[in-house]
């Protein structure tokens, strides 16, 4: 067969996937105008995790699965769009890991802004100026990250899903990389990429600034200059790509979180996260969680914060398998509760893993 003739099967199969993407538009639309009736979000991650999942277990290629993820993921922004625009805030500035996950969750159909702190995200979903926030809250080499963890003490947000990015860095620039003198990036990053830059850049200055994004911005202005960046800051700021992957671990993941004003149904594979505090006494954080080994439910993840009210006394961040509506969760932290000082439910929500 020549190609002119299966450029035509290709055009007419896309003839076909136009009429059954604007089918599935006028279909969601529906479903908004159902949704604003009966008051629910138009952000349904349980669902759309459903299809994600359904969609790949139908595949029998060549595809593979996480073409076929990105390509359903914007499917679903655009039908997403038509029930309601979202708004999304995400910890920046643009270019970002964080705002690397926020578009693959959110796709492009959705409207972006960024924030300088974790503080703000949350404050601007509190106050209703986005409909969701996106922000990191642990990373698997360097631990939690405590600001977004001291925020859920004072906010009534709850999350309403997790994503997780496997975070790879790439060497940017305007230059050859033999005309390379200085070099941008976070501190952090500068750490994790130590064996590359001593084996491929070991003349190199390397200067620490606030941000991959920011890394990237300099490169952009200053001659003989590269970044260690997120390879989405290349097409933001006009650079090449000279290197990819050049961590040093491969085991470098970031766990995010979205953050709302209501709480997500319940998936059928679930993580539920608590916060409380104890009294300051021998065995009280054993006693509190007998309630869930009691009834076999899994803890995923436990961190401690100082409260900063009070010397010694501390705060509990823990995630928990099972959603708040089982009926073992539910016994279990009324359980708990009786012997916290303070417990705090911070949401039910789809897990990403």
């Amino acid at each position: 067969m020549k190609i002119s003739e299966i450029r035509k099967k290709i055009d007419r199969l896309d003839e076909r996937m136009l009429l059954l993407l604007n089918r599935r538009a006028r279909l969601a639309r529906r479903i908004g105008r159902l949704k604003k009736r009966k008051n629910r979000p138009a952000y349904n991650p349980a669902r759309e995790e459903k299809v994600i999942r359904r969609v790949l277990s139908l595949n029998q290629g060549p595809l593979e699965a996480d073409a076929l993820g990105a390509i359903y993921r914007e499917v679903i922004s655009a039908c997403r769009r038509q029930e309601q625009e979202l708004k999304i805030a995400y910890l920046g500035p643009e270019a970002t890991f964080t705002h690397e996950v926020a578009l693959k969750q959110f796709g492009a159909s959705a409207r972006y802004a960024a924030f300088e702190s974790v503080e703000s995200v949350f404050q601007e979903v509190e106050k209703e100026g986005a409909e969701f926030g996106v922000v990191p809250i642990e990373n698997s080499l360097e631990g939690a990250v405590t600001y977004t963890l001291d925020m859920f003490v004072e906010s009534d947000l709850k999350i309403c899903s997790e994503l997780y990015l496997r975070v790879s860095h790439s060497l940017l620039s305007r230059v050859p990389f033999s005309r390379i003198k200085k070099l941008y990036s976070h501190p952090q990053v500068f750490g994790q990429c130590r064996r590359w830059l001593q084996q491929h850049l070991p003349h190199a200055e390397l200067v620490p600034v606030a941000s991959t994004a920011q890394a990237a911005q300099l490169a952009a202005e200053k001659k003989e200059s590269a970044a260690l960046a997120n390879p989405l800051a290349a097409s933001v700021y006009g650079l090449r790509i000279l290197a990819e992957r050049i961590e040093d671990s491969t085991l470098n993941i970031t766990r995010f979180l979205v953050i709302g004003r209501r709480l997500p149904k319940p998936s059928g594979h679930d993580r539920t996260s608590i916060l409380f505090a104890l009294p300051h006494r021998a065995g009280s954080l054993h006693d509190a969680l007998v309630p869930c080994k009691r009834r076999g439910i899994n803890l995923t993840k436990i961190e401690s914060r100082p409260s900063k009210k009070k010397p010694w006394e501390y705060y509990f961040f823990v995630d928990i398998e099972g959603h708040i509506k089982d009926k073992k969760m539910k016994a279990a932290l009324e359980e708990l509760e009786k012997s916290c000082l303070f417990l705090k439910f911070l949401g039910s929500y789809p897990c990403a893993g």
